[in-house]
C-alpha cells in the first residue's frame, strides 16, 4: 500500500531553534586623529607655564626638544602645555583654540580607505 505523505501546513508546528550567534568579524581598521589649532594670547603667561610644566614632566619637554642648557621656544612651550592639559586649562595658560578638526579614517582589506573630517572652522567665503 502506497505511504501518502502529509502537506506540510498540516503538521504540528516545531518551535525554531535558537542558535547562538557569532560575532561577525569585519577586519575594519578605524584610525581618529583630532587636531586643535590653537592660539597664543598671552606669550608670557604660556612660558612661564611651560617652565613650570618642564621641570614637574621633563621626559616630555625632552621630547619636544627641552633640555637644562636649551630654553623652549613659544612653539615648544605651547606644545608642552598641549600635550599635558585640557582644552579648557589651556585657555586660562593664555592659549584659546582657534579650530578643532577630527579626521576619521576607515578601510578594509579589499577598499580604499574612506577619510571623513569634520571640522568647525568658520567658512571662508
Amino acid at each position: 500500500m502506497p505511504r501518502r505523505l502529509t502537506h506540510p501546513s498540516l503538521l504540528p508546528a516545531v518551535p525554531a531553534q535558537e542558535t547562538p550567534r557569532r560575532p561577525l568579524m569585519l577586519g575594519v581598521h578605524v584610525q581618529r586623529i583630532e587636531i586643535t589649532d590653537l592660539v597664543v594670547t598671552d606669550h608670557r603667561l604660556v612660558l612661564a607655564h611651560a617652565r613650570t610644566a618642564a621641570r614637574q614632566d621633563p621626559d616630555t619637554a625632552a621630547l619636544l626638544g627641552h633640555s637644562p642648557t636649551t630654553p623652549l621656544t613659544l612653539q615648544a612651550a605651547a606644545a608642552l602645555l598641549a600635550a599635558l592639559h585640557t582644552t579648557d586649562e589651556l585657555t586660562d595658560m593664555g592659549m584659546r583654540t582657534a579650530r578643532t578638526a577630527t579626521r576619521t579614517t576607515a578601510a578594509t582589506q579589499h577598499r580604499n580607505p574612506v577619510v571623513l573630517e569634520l571640522s568647525d572652522a568658520p567658512e571662508d567665503h
